[in-house]
């Protein structure tokens, strides 16, 4: 007889319930994860008292994230002790469930307390089947106390509205992706940059390390030969190694400017140094993006979502282990480009400066950032709707 296992309930009835509205996500990729996070985040600046508890399937490796602040980790067996147990102590207020909706006693559960429960992203392959010709269709009773379906797919749509499913409560939606918040930026100073530089072709290199810094000056060394008026910007990801990297520099014999002491970059600036806040200026100045933190091969990386959203071409080291499937999207759909070497950084460089290229690449990164925002935008509105039935319904009792 196979050891049933209680080790992840037990520990997720640890901590203590937030107070106030609580909002449970659970995924079944990192990629949804990400996403539902991204939701909470969003949803958290609309609903102050709102906490969010997340919890994944068994072989997930995630932790907690900005937007998921409660992070349970995987979910026990599926029995009714581990749900009753689970949804005694948590008592969320609503739910957003990613995957197939296996979980017949959990989901049975929370029909049975009125918790309104949103699937999203139901794919092809995960629509429940059919047990048995010969036995009762089961289907509809497990997907009855769903709010509504959310799909990528008509052919899920049709599938789920033969089996019995109310087709109002059936929606066609995009793929469940993270999608971005970009910085803002100084009007005032946007306008004013924009007319220093001129038609100067600029690349970034944005949450740059000590250690790539080097590296990082050797490719724009290589770059200025073929590109003699070409301004590299660094935006550090750390502010306290600014004096360091001034010395760098210093060392380096390229000419550099020092935004945060001042300095603007003139026609002879080579760098512009700066210590990575106005990052959302930047990014829209420069037509090619360097996401440092990468260059390393064990590094984790940091999300590309906020330099393809606002219209720059990608480069990228190997050490994005933390993002991997968003720089993966990416690179498919021709927004982003991986470098090793400083050779390959230079050549990087100077190919994608051209305008024609960082315009091409720069479009399809920001297709492939915004494509999911519709469905996000529907998840928040859906959300919100059943978190405030919630509150009428507890006012009322």
């Amino acid at each position: 007889m196979q050891r049933r296992t209680t080790a992840p309930s037990r520990q997720s009835v640890l901590q203590p319930r937030p107070r106030g509205e609580l909002l449970w996500v659970h995924a079944t990729t990192a990629e949804r994860y990400l996403a539902l996070c991204d939701i909470g985040r969003r949803l958290k600046t609309l609903r102050p008292d709102l906490s969010v508890l997340a919890s994944w399937e068994p072989g997930l490796r995630l932790t907690g994230t900005v937007g998921c602040d409660v992070p349970v980790g995987p979910l026990a067996e599926d029995t009714q002790a581990e749900a009753r147990e689970f949804l005694g102590h948590w008592q969320p207020d609503a739910c957003i469930w990613t995957g197939p909706p296996a979980r017949r006693v959990m989901l049975r559960q929370l029909r049975e307390q009125g918790t309104g429960v949103l699937l999203a992203d139901l794919l092809e392959d995960e629509v429940p089947n059919r047990a048995s010709r010969w036995l009762p269709d089961q289907r509809r009773r497990l997907l009855e106390g769903l709010t509504c379906i959310l799909t990528p797919s008509k052919d899920v749509q049709a599938r789920l509205v033969r089996t019995g499913f109310p087709a109002e409560r059936v929606e066609l939606a995009g793929k469940l992706r993270v999608s971005a918040i970009p910085p803002g930026c100084n009007d005032d100073e946007l306008a004013a940059m924009q007319q220093t530089l001129g038609s100067r072709p600029v690349w970034l290199a944005a949450h740059v390390k000590l250690s790539e810094l080097s590296r990082i000056l050797d490719a724009h060394r290589g770059a200025l030969r073929l590109l003699h008026r070409l301004l590299l910007v660094i935006a550090l990801d750390d502010y306290a190694d600014l004096d360091t990297a001034r010395g760098l520099l210093r060392d380096s014999g390229l000419s550099f400017a020092d935004w945060e002491t001042g300095g603007e970059p003139d026609d002879f600036t080579q760098v512009l140094l700066t210590g990575g806040e106005d990052l959302g200026l930047w990014y829209r100045l420069s037509p090619v993006a360097l996401i440092a933190s990468s260059l390393d091969p064990a590094a984790q990386g940091q999300s590309p979502l906020d330099a393809a959203a606002l219209g720059s071409a990608l480069l990228h080291g190997p050490g994005i282990h933390a993002h991997r499937d968003l720089y993966e999207r990416l690179t498919k759909a021709g927004a982003a480009r991986p470098v090793r070497t400083q050779e390959e950084m230079t050549d990087a460089v100077v190919a994608m400066s051209a305008p024609d290229k960082a315009a091409e690449m720069a479009l399809a990164g920001w297709q492939s950032v915004t494509e999911s925002a519709a469905t996000t935008d529907t998840l928040l509105e859906k959300v919100q709707d059943l978190l405030d039935r919630r509150e009428d319904t507890d006012a009322g009792t």
